[in-house]
């Protein structure tokens, strides 16, 4: 069960020329890991200050480059043969704090305890899959609700306000595509 995640090829051929051209520049993997996170601050910032539905536009453009710099650091450290150990540590290191920093704009619009609660489980999937892929499995990624469907899930907060439901399904959907991650992984190692 990939969710989005089934998109990633077709969203990586879309990059490739903006890879050919970061290439060519010689623009270091770590640098889009970190605009990565800020634009995930940034959108952070503008679901906590701008009003629903004007934050909706900023919030979904700023969220696409953020996931957009994900895909494109690690493929871009491949293209150009700069794969490292620190690079990988990094990357992993940037996802965790844009996944934060993304959930952070909640805490102007509710409760602590479900913003923490929120972020606790957003994590959840990752842990999951570098755990297994520690331990000998394949790492896996996608949904039911991965990386993708929750920043598509904030674009959804931005748009209409709903910042109380969107965060319980962040967290509900979160723990429930960990606990599907590591079923599978658990009959990988089997």
């Amino acid at each position: 069960m990939n969710g989005l995640y089934a998109l990633k090829p077709w969203y990586a051929d879309r990059l490739a020329g903006v890879r050919t051209a970061l290439a060519r520049r010689e623009v270091s993997p770590d640098t889009l890991t970190a605009a990565g996170v800020l634009c995930a601050a940034a959108a952070a910032a503008v679901l906590a200050y701008v009003p629903a539905p004007l934050a909706a536009l900023p919030v979904a453009v700023l969220l696409a480059a953020r996931l957009g710099f994900a895909n494109l650091d690690g493929a871009l450290a491949r293209d150009t043969g700069r794969t490292t150990r620190r690079g990988a540590v990094l990357n992993e290191l940037g996802d965790r704090a844009a996944d934060l920093a993304v959930l952070a704009g909640f805490l102007a619009l509710a409760p602590l305890w479900l913003v923490a609660v929120a972020a606790l489980a957003a994590t959840l999937p990752s842990w999951v899959s570098l755990a297994g892929a520690a331990a000998g499995a394949p790492r896996l990624n996608g949904g039911p609700v991965g990386k993708t469907e929750r920043c598509l899930l904030v674009v959804v907060a931005a748009a209409t306000g709903w910042a109380v439901p969107v965060l319980a399904v962040i967290a509900a959907g979160s723990a429930l595509t960990a606990l599907v991650r590591l079923a599978r992984i658990w009959r990988e190692l089997a």
